[in-house]
């Protein structure tokens, strides 16, 4: 069965052990892990002595476990010192990840937009922009291979990798076994009249076994996001197409408040299983 998580950052706290406590008391068994639930900043520039261990324990002793640790930052900002100094806090977060007891670190692609790594510029388009994504992406798929970790792209509608096919391109232009999908409904769909159906299995088929995680999200008619259950996206058919695939990766929910934590549990074990 699919493990059933959710972004630990859902849980107010500034320690692992309280956030990963209220994770497991709302029902889930594994959580994507964000330093900001230490009381650091989520791309820190350094790592107190013991942090990956305090993670490691507090995972151990909840049960609770550590499927992936967030470190996105934008890989196409305009400026070249500012990804720079991204993909060094990037490293810093691949050496950390295996004694926090994960190997997948997950990544956004970036945007033009000098302010907001989560909104659209018409710039993403571009060649230009594309290039720069390549280019950052070697580097830091050579850095993962080296501290022996994944990396987990997602694909964002405000980013430049925007949907299933152009992850697909970016898998095949920076062929490492390094790189790999995590896959959110709510990312591909444009509004309530959108053919989910051809949506989920177009992303399916083409990242095939590279789909190591899949986020549970979800939108209202109008575009913003609502916790999973609670809007448009066609979890059945969703969860239907990674099953032809044979995805046994952890479905991991986020966009929710905590309050709602425990519903959404419920319903996504109503969907795929305990």
């Amino acid at each position: 069965m699919n493990p059933i998580g959710i972004f630990a950052k859902t849980f107010p706290g500034t320690t692992a052990e309280a956030v990963l406590t209220a994770a497991r008391d709302a029902g889930y068994g594994c959580v994507q892990f964000n330093l900001a639930c230490c009381g650091l900043p989520s791309m820190p520039d350094t790592l107190p002595p013991g942090t990956p261990a305090a993670v490691a324990r507090a995972s151990s002793g909840t049960g609770v476990a550590i499927a992936a640790l967030s470190g996105t930052y934008n890989m196409i900002h305009p400026d070249a010192a500012v990804r720079a100094q991204g993909l060094r806090r990037l490293e810093l977060l691949l050496g950390a990840a295996r004694g926090m007891g994960t190997t997948l670190v997950t990544l956004c692609t970036g945007t033009r937009d000098p302010d907001d790594q989560w909104r659209h510029h018409p710039d993403n388009d571009t060649p230009a922009a594309w290039a720069d994504l390549r280019t950052e992406m070697e580097k830091a798929a050579a850095l993962a291979a080296r501290h022996g970790a994944d990396l987990g792209i997602e694909p964002e509608h405000a980013n430049v990798v925007s949907t299933g096919p152009l992850a697909a391109r970016l898998l095949r232009e920076v062929p490492s076994p390094r790189l790999k999908i995590v896959l959110d409904p709510a990312n591909m769909i444009d509004g309530a009249g959108a053919d989910q159906d051809r949506i989920f299995a177009e992303a399916a088929d083409l990242l095939g076994d590279r789909i190591v995680m899949a986020h549970a999200k979800d939108r209202d008619a109008a575009g913003a996001v609502v916790a999973a259950g609670t809007g448009i996206v066609d979890f059945d058919t969703f969860f239907a197409r990674l099953g032809r695939i044979g995805f046994r990766g952890p479905v991991v929910t986020h966009g929710l408040r905590a309050t709602e934590a425990r519903a959404v549990a419920q319903f996504l074990r109503e969907k795929i299983g305990p």
